[in-house]
């Protein structure tokens, strides 16, 4: 744990080392990647590489844990290590692989910062480093326990029973186990799988999908659209019949206990954890008030667009609106709109629970519409995170 002293250092250095994140967490993921080119092409996301989206989320993760420390803030710290536990336990990540990450990741604050990298300055951030991983670690453990699978034991070979093209460009997978010894383990409504591929030039990527189907069946649902390298090869080459290597589900986008009204929010393709969650809610006859906001480029190409409306009318106390970048004017009502969504004439009350799902834009924009309408930022829930919702708690 940070002694004071430390914790004085971070801070004097916290502003230097900021301003310097970009340019570390380049070079440490070219060190690790030289180092250990097997991460690069069988673990972390390549796109998000190229794009620079991967190293902006942990220069994002690093600074905002540091201002943490500074600015103790409990809820806000379990929320960010909660978002990146979950994802590294559903890639099967061990304590082992922080000491490969600790190693390229120091080694690149000292190319950078050069002389400013004081032995005091080092250990002040060496002990952050091991404080953050540390915690990380024991969340891990505890997700590995609950899943009842050995630390990083995560991966099995699943048979695809169904393919169904859900929209023009999204098609759903159903997978089960291979043999009636082999069934999948339950899941909460609201969480997702990895799934990784073998592509044509011999790598082996990842990519998460949320869970569509009923937990209570012994096998996994979910929707791909057509929007990237794993998901081209899963509309091009997966099939019934077919096996795939999958993860163990987890996340924690999943419904409160409590009997507060429910409010879904999601965009494209994020209506997938919306539909798990429904579904749930529908098995279970939830009498609690639910509403649905959704928004999408054209009702055509809409993913479980007749799904969706379905589950909500099923719904005792259920509501759907639904915003389109392009609309028909003949369609265009009280509960289909044209354009970006908005929470104009939309009842919010300021109990309820907000879940968003979506792209990282899509989370910053209505998480700030939602704190806005008096929502408390403890009922405002997300799946992911990304550098705009790193922002010192968004205010």
């Amino acid at each position: 744990m940070l002694s004071n002293t430390q914790r004085t250092t971070i801070a004097a250095t916290l502003p230097a080392v900021a301003d310097g994140l970009a340019d570390i967490t380049e070079r440490f993921y070219r060190r690790m990647f030289a180092a250990h080119p097997e991460l690069h092409d069988n673990f972390f996301n390549r796109t998000h590489q190229k794009s620079g989206e991967q190293p902006q989320a942990l220069a994002g993760s690093i600074a905002a844990f540091a201002r943490l420390q500074l600015e103790p803030d409990v809820r806000r710290q379990r929320f960010i290590l909660d978002r990146i536990a979950h994802k590294h336990a559903s890639l099967g990540v061990t304590c082992e692989q922080y000491a490969i990450v600790h190693e390229h990741l120091f080694a690149a604050i000292v190319d950078v910062l050069g002389d400013a990298v004081t032995p005091p300055v080092a250990d002040a951030w060496d002990q952050l480093y091991w404080d953050m991983a540390d915690l990380l670690i024991r969340s891990e453990t505890e997700l590995y326990s609950r899943a009842g699978v050995a630390a990083g034991d995560v991966w099995r070979e699943a048979l695809v029973t169904e393919r169904t093209q859900v929209s023009p460009d999204t098609i759903s997978l159903t997978v089960a186990g291979r043999e009636d010894s082999d069934r999948l383990p339950g899941f909460r409504p609201g969480q997702y799988i990895s799934v990784q591929v073998p592509l044509a030039d011999g790598a082996h990527q990842i990519r998460q999908y949320s869970l569509t189907g009923t937990p209570t069946v012994p096998e996994w649902r979910f929707s791909v659209k057509f929007a990237g390298e794993v998901s081209a090869h899963l509309h091009e080459h997966v099939f019934e019949g077919d096996l795939l290597r999958v993860s163990t589900p987890f996340g924690d986008l999943v419904l409160p206990d409590d009997d507060a009204p429910i409010t879904l929010a999601s965009a494209g393709i994020g209506c997938t954890p919306v539909i798990g969650l429904l579904t749930a809610m529908a098995e279970q006859g939830d009498r609690r008030s639910v509403t649905v906001l959704h928004a999408d480029r054209s009702r055509d190409r809409q993913p479980h667009r007749g799904q969706l409306a379905a589950l909500v009318e099923s719904l005792p106390d259920g509501r759907l609106f639904q915003w389109y970048e392009n609309a028909s004017p003949h369609v265009v009502s009280d509960t289909i709109r044209v354009g970006q969504m908005s929470l104009q004439d939309i009842d919010i009350c300021d109990d309820s629970h907000v879940l968003l799902c979506g792209p990282t834009g899509f989370l910053s924009s209505m998480r700030g519409a939602f704190l806005d309408r008096d929502v408390d930022a403890s009922h405002i829930h997300y799946e992911t995170f990304g550098p705009e919702l790193l922002r010192s708690g968004a205010r």
